[in-house]
């Protein structure tokens, strides 16, 4: 089998999830709930989950495929929907940050099944937020700060919630051995 329909067997349902979920959250994040906080912090953070359970499954090379491939048709998709400034300020947010967290996992992978990406979420998490509300929002009247911080405590908090469905996802998700 070819890479190319290995990659469409193993890993669209983990590309496909990568996209609706940022460009679901591109478009939500615009809409305030109050000064601390926007829907897309609820809808976000799933994006560690599904990054999380692919590396676990099939291991960091094939998760960055993922990350890479998401990150060019969210960014496609969110300029469309949610503008030009948030697709950016999303797309590198993102990136960084899901390659960062795909590295973290990996290398904590022998930790304790909820460390590990606890671990590697909050650390993502933190710099996908800063990078995030700093490109998107700076020079703008939007409380960029103040959103910025309510949206990491959420994602602290989800990062938390994520361990429910992580653990119980562990079982039709064997795991990977630790690769490059």
């Amino acid at each position: 089998m070819n890479s190319s329909s290995t990659y469409i067997k193993e890993l669209w349902l983990p590309t496909l999830a990568m996209i609706i979920i940022v460009v679901v959250s591109n478009i939500v994040v615009q809409i305030p709930i109050n000064d601390w906080l926007t829907w897309g912090a609820l809808t976000y953070p799933v994006c560690f989950l599904v990054t999380d359970l692919t590396n676990r499954r099939y291991g960091p090379a094939k998760t960055r495929l993922v990350v890479y491939a998401g990150f060019a048709l969210a960014v496609i998709l969110s300029i469309w929907f949610a503008g030009a400034r948030i697709a950016v300020a999303s797309g590198t947010a993102f990136l960084l940050a899901q390659l960062v967290d795909v590295y973290i996992f990996n290398r904590l992978r022998r930790l304790t099944w909820w460390q590990t990406p606890l671990i590697s979420s909050t650390l993502a998490s933190a710099l996908d937020t800063a990078l995030f509300f700093s490109i998107a929002f700076y020079a703008t009247p939007v409380p960029w700060v103040t959103l910025g911080i309510g949206d990491f405590g959420v994602k602290l908090v989800l990062a938390l919630a994520m361990l429910i469905p992580f653990r119980a996802l562990m079982h039709y998700v064997a795991p990977a051995e630790a690769k490059s």
